[in-house]
């Protein structure tokens, strides 16, 4: 008999978005029937999905944020990407999975899948089984692709979350400091919130019914302050306001953001944890956000300053994705369009008005795009969700725009700033106080790429 997932497990986002696996044994079987099988249609949307996502990373996120920097940090600044694509991995294996996707309390997950111990133990003389999970709404599941899978998908947010980041401080952290900020962020700050929302006994989900489609507070709010923190900390580039900081190549810069794009239909469209209607619909959603966004961006850009750039009708479409990815599985095409021509407007303020009346160097405009655009994308998920989206047996109305569900979007939001700015400013301090945070002045001045590492780019 298969077992398909239950319509319960999936109101709140990525079926799994807001599950999380509550066992910490072999995958279940019921008492009388044969273990649940795979849904091969599903399972091959979600290894798509999976590559789509770390895509946004390497090399999507690393040309990205290259194109924009000087010539003298490009390697450094795509070394950054790289490397915590590797060191996240290893941390998500070790513990990171286990602490978000298993039982524990509503603060932490447990430890029943540290090191990945039982993880394919479904897995026999080539096929595979489902494997039970626990649901933010009240019901358990079962998941129709292997859990394998399922830890990977979730993987490559852990991966680009603390990437994201990179973009506030770029040309003049220590290599050293990035790596240990690394793992410590990852694992106190992002993995905490990340169960709070999507985990089988988070707190936000269940206690305040904050709804988060695939990472609005989790990943780019988490990032945008944390980015914004850091900037504050750390304090402005050499230069900055008075010499040239121009971008290197916005060609790099364009091509990241088109694979950025291109991958966040994974991100998305791949947080409905199967090959569906609902799917499809974070797909259109998440097309029509960033193309409006794109849109507003670029003729606010024109108005203020005549002449519409290459560099803000790229960053306007990635606000746009940002703020349509709490929404894209609650909301029709009309509250997308909304959603991104809000962003676009707003991100736009929030990268060239907030930044220099405010006076601090957000190189990248991680807090700009990121941090903005995962706040309006996350209230306005509140007054636009469109409640058949998210019917269920058990609630036949689904989640709906309302003042209520604004106001706990809107609590939700607080409490990710809150955690993220408090707990990222402490480990900052201590990193300083420790290995130190900054490249001397003479490094920052001959450039990262070979103070750090030793290369440089000879064409």
């Amino acid at each position: 008999m298969i077992t398909k997932i239950g319509k319960s497990a999936r109101q709140f986002g990525p079926a799994a978005a807001t599950v999380a696996l509550s066992m910490g044994c072999l995958p279940a079987m019921a008492a009388d029937a044969a273990p649940a099988a795979i849904d091969t249609g599903d399972t091959a949307w979600m290894l798509i999905s999976t590559g789509l996502v770390l895509m946004m990373t390497i090399p999507g996120l690393a040309l990205f944020y290259a194109g924009m920097v000087r010539k003298k940090n490009v390697l450094a600044t795509l070394m950054q990407s790289f490397s915590i694509c590797c060191i996240m991995t290893v941390v998500w294996m070790v513990l990171g999975y286990s602490l978000t996707f298993t039982s524990g309390n509503a603060f932490i997950g447990g430890l029943s899948r540290v090191m990945l111990n039982g993880v394919g133990a479904g897995i026999s003389k080539g096929s595979d089984v489902a494997f039970t999970m626990a649901a933010g709404t009240p019901a358990a599941t079962t998941m129709t692709i292997p859990e394998s899978v399922w830890m990977t998908f979730q993987m490559t947010f852990a991966i680009i979350t603390p990437a994201l980041i990179t973009g506030a401080f770029a040309e003049r952290m220590k290599f050293s400091a990035l790596c240990v900020f690394t793992i410590l962020w990852s694992l106190i700050v992002y993995v905490p919130v990340a169960h709070w929302v999507w985990g089988p006994d988070g707190w936000v989900a269940s206690k305040i019914g904050a709804i988060d489609f695939a990472g609005g507070t989790v990943v780019h709010i988490n990032a945008g302050i944390a980015g914004l923190v850091a900037a504050l900390v750390i304090g402005r580039r050499k230069g900055y306001g008075e010499e040239d900081l121009s971008p290197y190549n916005l060609t790099y810069a364009i091509i990241g953001a088109s694979l950025l794009w291109v991958g966040w239909f994974g991100f998305n469209a791949g947080s409905a944890v199967g090959a569906n209607g609902r799917a499809g619909m974070a797909m259109a959603t998440t097309q029509i956000a960033a193309a409006a966004a794109g849109v507003s961006w670029m003729c606010a850009e024109w108005m203020k300053t005549g002449k519409p750039t290459v560099l803000g009708i790229i960053s306007g479409a990635v606000g746009g994705l940002v703020a349509i990815t709490p929404a894209a599985g609650f909301v029709l095409p009309g509250g997308a369009l909304m959603i991104g021509l809000a962003a676009g407007l707003i991100c736009f303020w929030g990268a060239t008005g907030l930044k220099h009346m405010m006076g601090y160097d957000d190189s990248l405009d991680a807090f700009g795009v990121h941090g903005i655009g995962g706040i309006v994308g996350a209230l306005l998920t509140g007054v636009f969700a469109y409640g058949p989206l998210s019917a269920t047996d058990a609630s036949p109305e689904g989640i709906s725009g309302s003042f209520s569900q604004f106001v706990a979007q809107a609590e939700s939001v607080g409490i990710t700033i809150a955690w993220c700015a408090v707990l990222t400013f402490i480990l900052l301090k201590l990193i300083d106080l420790t290995i130190g945070l900054r490249v001397t002045r003479d490094e920052e001045m001959e450039g990262l790429d070979m103070s750090l590492h030793g290369e440089r780019i000879n064409s």
